[in-house]
């Protein structure tokens, strides 16, 4: 069987030889890779680094890789939602397994660990400000999955159906998927200190997550709905931006992946914290002992 050719087109490589938006080279990319939204975060985990190899930033997505502990690890930010979360997991596996001389495909594939540390709003009364929430599974609203082969086979579509049937789900939307994460990386990292929820990823921060302003929702009543949801033991506990693309991303690929988030707004209490920036350092450095 061929070679696959991965033409100019598909994969873009810089003229110095870094993948097209992440800027990062091949030989700076650890097997261990926490990623984060907003690229000040990337300082404030790589603070706790002891050793720094390399740094580098274009638009919204800054890396940094170096060593915690003597692990390496590099650290990404994607920016918000989904859709950038399918920039940077596609170029992370292509400085990966992608032979950037050649074009062709790395013989064995390298399996990255993937860990986002993030925010996000909860939504049941056990998911107060401050508590840690590793996703177990997730719920995509954002429909990025769909558009890659093996969808089906990665996704559990029980837990889909029950979940459309609960919701009255419009077709509109497009078909949410539900994507587990990786359990050896959950039961690591979540050890019996994080609660382990389903998170449901928007495709945005106001409409799809329940908040009207000006613009009158579609579904008034989809967070009430939410929040009753319960399946074979699980109940949704949090709304946030990204976890079904990388969990969903990462399993079509061979990587691990897994996605912990602090609350900082409790959407079924109305309250919220504006100060996170201040607390989340406790996360990071779970995550980084734990990776």
């Amino acid at each position: 069987m061929e070679e696959k050719f991965f033409a100019p087109s598909e994969l873009i490589i810089n003229e110095d030889g870094s993948i097209f938006h992440l800027h990062l080279k091949p030989e700076f990319l650890a097997d261990k890779v926490i990623l984060v939204g907003d690229p000040g975060r990337v300082s404030l985990v790589a603070s706790h680094f002891e050793t720094k190899e390399c740094e580098v930033e274009s638009r919204e997505f800054r890396t940094i890789t170096g060593t915690y502990k003597g692990k390496r690890i590099t650290v990404v930010s994607t920016g918000i939602g989904c859709d950038n979360i399918d920039i940077v997991v596609n170029e992370l596996d292509a400085l990966a397994n992608i032979d950037f001389k050649t074009r062709h495909q790395k013989s064995p594939l390298r399996s990255l660990t993937l860990v986002r540390i993030g925010t996000c709003g909860g939504l049941q009364e056990y998911t107060p400000v401050g508590t840690y929430i590793a996703s177990e599974k997730s719920i995509g609203f954002d429909g990025l999955l769909n558009f890659y082969a093996g969808r089906n086979e990665a996704c559990d579509l029980d837990f889909e159906e029950a979940f459309k049937k609960h919701m009255d789900w419009n077709p509109q939307k497009g078909a949410p998927y539900v994507i587990d994460a990786d359990k050896e990386t959950l039961d690591r990292i979540a050890a019996d200190d994080m609660v382990r929820g389903v998170t449901i990823a928007c495709g945005g921060f106001f409409g799809p997550q329940g908040r009207e302003l000006r613009i009158p929702l579609a579904d008034p009543t989809q967070n009430v709905k939410v929040e009753a949801f319960e399946y074979n033991g699980h109940r949704i506990t949090n709304f946030e931006m990204e976890s079904s693309a990388l969990a969903g991303l990462a399993k079509l690929m061979g990587h691990r992946a897994l996605t912990c988030c602090m609350v900082i707004a409790n959407r079924r209490a109305k309250e919220a914290n504006t100060g996170y920036k201040n607390s989340i350092d406790g996360l990071i450095k779970t995550v980084l002992d734990r990776i």
